[in-house]
């Protein structure tokens, strides 16, 4: 290489002068500088005015804004709190892992310094014409291959083990506290500050642990190279040299992370962009029949691309920042470094005050050189590393900021806090309606409501039936069931059924007024399309209790069968062969066997009160008929939806609401038409 340039370097004399040379390093410096300020000039300003943004999820970037990420105090403190999770304790595996890292990296940097010694004298001996000495050397060096070689993989095995069980242990933890109670709903349709949990829990976690561990690596090893190579170097060619490479980690480490700090607010806008592609395609699944019908391909064809351009653009501005900065990192991490690590060394070869080769050999010479140089050459290498893991840094700072996010919503939810978009009800009543009070939305507090447990009664005092964003459907509801009280409910599409159904389950919060109910386990609801879970078609009767849960109750397969009897179901135990076969029940059963396991269902668990929500329209009449005798002989007091005239029979009382803030709630007698078919 030195051959090459001394051929290359006549052509261009005139860069040997030092003002030139100067003029050009300071141009193409300050060139560098502007680029980088343009680029991030252009993210800011895409992230404005970008004509695509479609805006899905407002208070998610509302949020995003205020968990800033960039390496400060509060990264360290989020940080912090994630590492009490994942390393609970000294004693612990996690804790394991890393003293196995630290020690195979301690290990590995003193095989560095022995192969550095070795090749040294392999090298000394191959110049000086020593057999004897060559020999020997190569001999050690194949006896320490496979030392080097555990070592080496001892460490990958470490790193690997850390990465998955930091992931095991966040997600454990996350999923305890998302899937407690009904926070995974709350999560959804209570409050919107984040849109796409399921990105959040699987990729953001993934990417954080990875980044964690890898950054644990990157920066021990430098450090502990740094530490060695210093004892080492102070011996050979004093302190001052050493203390030189120091301090220029120090001011190169400073200038780097200031003009890294976009990176972790990048990376975070990233995966906001990711989930935000992912949510839409999600939303595409979910929704394909409605939207097959409605022959909108071609629309939400539009809605991904735009979404999916919109994550294009930002990754390709943040590979463009990524370029830029990368030129940065290269110039001062490393060709800055190794032109301080060539003049550190040369000091004791050049300095003709110095006597520390007075009376050396050529070959001495040499040798002194080639294992100084090679060990600030490493010395220079980890403190290029280290710095450059800064940007590690700032990148682990962006999963930081969108994990401590998902914490901060899950203990607020997980205490009933909840932020959502709140709406003026001003227009949930029209001018010249009856009910003309209005509740201020700003007056709405989710603590304010009462909920007393008691057994075999249903009791709403002053009670309103309001929605989680604010919209008043009804200003106070008040009436009383008792067990044995079937109780019909009829109204209008959105006048307030199912929002009365998700107060009395406590999925909504009680804005004001006293619930009395039984516990919630106590009720039972069964909506139109019940739902089917992955396992066995067991599974689908006793849900959500397990096998060990029914045993444990003092059920047998036996009264699973009588249950399916009850529903005319029997036939299904025979077709599929066994209680313990797996299938996609939702695609295998149809409508209406799924509304009789869904009865089944009921039968088994025999709440106190039962919420059937047209759960029976795919059903014949004369099997309605028994299952809801049935339930009336079992002792199950039901709050049915429906307008069917034929359920009036099985039912003593009816609650009407009108959808404009009026309700009725009597008693039914033959000689009420308002409603029904």
């Amino acid at each position: 290489m030195v051959g090459t340039l001394s051929k290359i370097a006549p052509s261009y004399q005139w860069f040997n002068n030092t003002k030139t040379s100067g003029i050009v390093v300071a141009a193409v410096g300050t060139g560098i500088l502007i680029l980088w300020r343009k680029k991030l000039n252009d993210l800011k300003r895409k992230r404005k005015d970008d004509p695509d943004d479609l805006h899905i999820s407002l208070a998610e970037e509302k949020a995003a804004k205020k968990e800033k990420a960039a390496v400060d105090a509060l990264f360290f403190s989020k940080l912090m709190r994630i590492l009490k999770i994942i390393i609970p304790g000294f004693w612990t595996p996690e804790a394991g892992y890393l003293t196995l890292v630290a020690l195979s990296l301690i290990a590995r940097t003193y095989c560095d310094v022995w192969m550095i010694n070795n090749s040294t004298a392999t090298e000394r001996s191959i110049i000086s014409g020593d057999h004897a000495d060559f020999r020997k050397n190569l001999t050690e060096f194949v006896f320490a291959l496979p030392f080097i070689s555990v070592i080496n993989q001892l460490m990958k095995l470490g790193l690997n083990e850390l990465k998955l069980r930091f992931r095991a242990r966040l997600t454990r933890h996350l999923y305890g506290q998302y899937l407690n109670s009904f926070t995974f709903y709350r999560m959804s349709n209570l409050d919107n500050r984040i849109a796409n949990a399921d990105q959040l829990l699987t990729q953001d976690v993934d990417k954080f642990c990875n980044s964690l561990a890898e950054l644990y690596s990157n920066v021990s090893k430098p450090l502990l190279d740094i530490a060695i190579y210093i004892q080492k170097l102070t011996g050979a060619i004093g302190i001052q040299g050493p203390a030189l490479m120091l301090g220029y980690m120090a001011v190169s480490g400073l200038l780097l992370t200031r003009l890294r700090r976009p990176v972790g607010k990048m990376t975070a806008e990233e995966q906001h962009h990711e989930g935000e592609f992912r949510y839409v395609n999600s939303r595409l699944i979910t929704n394909s029949e409605e939207i097959a019908f409605y022959q909108g391909g071609k629309r939400e064809r539009l809605t991904v691309e735009h979404t999916f351009q919109r994550l294009v653009n930002h990754i390709r501005g943040f590979i463009q920042f990524k370029f830029i900065m990368g030129i940065i990192d290269n110039v001062i991490a490393k060709y800055l470094a190794t032109l301080v690590g060539f003049y550190v060394v040369s000091r004791p070869f050049l300095d003709k005050n110095s006597t520390r080769h007075a009376s050396s050999t050529h070959s001495q010479k040499m040798e002194d050189y080639y294992k100084s140089g090679r060990m600030l050459v490493k010395m220079a290498e980890a403190i290029g590393r280290l710095v450059l893991a800064g940007r590690e840094l700032a990148t682990l700072a962006g999963y930081t900021s969108r994990v401590s996010q998902l914490m901060n919503v899950l203990k607020d939810l997980n205490k009933g806090k909840y932020q959502r978009t709140m709406v003026s009800t001003s227009d949930s009543f029209k001018e010249g309606d009856s009910k003309s009070d209005r509740i201020s939305a700003d007056c709405l507090d989710p603590s304010k409501g009462q909920i007393v447990q008691v057994d075999h009664l249903i009791r709403f005092e002053s009670v309103p039936l309001v929605t989680p964003n604010g919209d008043v459907l009804i200003k106070e509801l008040s009436f009383e069931v008792r067990s044995g009280m079937n109780v019909l409910v009829c109204g209008p599409n959105g006048c307030g059924k199912s929002s009365l159904f998700r107060i009395l389950g406590e999925l909504w919060p009680l804005f004001g007024g006293k619930l009395e109910k039984p516990n919630k386990s106590k009720l039972f609801y069964i909506p139109q399309r019940p739902y089917m879970t992955l396992g066995t078609l067991r599974d689908q009767v006793i849900y959500p209790d397990t096998k060990e849960d029914m045993h444990r109750k003092g059920f047998s397969d036996q009264d699973l069968e009588e249950y399916l009897k009850q529903v005319h179901l029997e036939n299904i135990l025979e077709r599929e062969g066994s209680w313990d076969v797996i299938q996609d029940w939702m695609d295998v059963l149809s409508g209406g066997e799924k509304q009789r396991i869904a009865m089944a269902r009921l039968f088994y668990h025999r709440p106190q009160f039962a919420i059937l929500d047209e759960c029976t329209s795919a059903v014949s009449v004369d099997v309605e008929g028994f299952m809801y005798t049935r339930c009336r002989e079992v002792g199950i007091t039901l709050f049915t939806v429906s307008h069917r005239k034929s359920l009036w029979k099985y039912h003593e009382y009816m609650l009407y609401m009108d959808g404009r803030g009026a309700y009725e709630y009597k008693p039914i007698d033959s000689a009420m038409t308002e409603f029904g078919s």
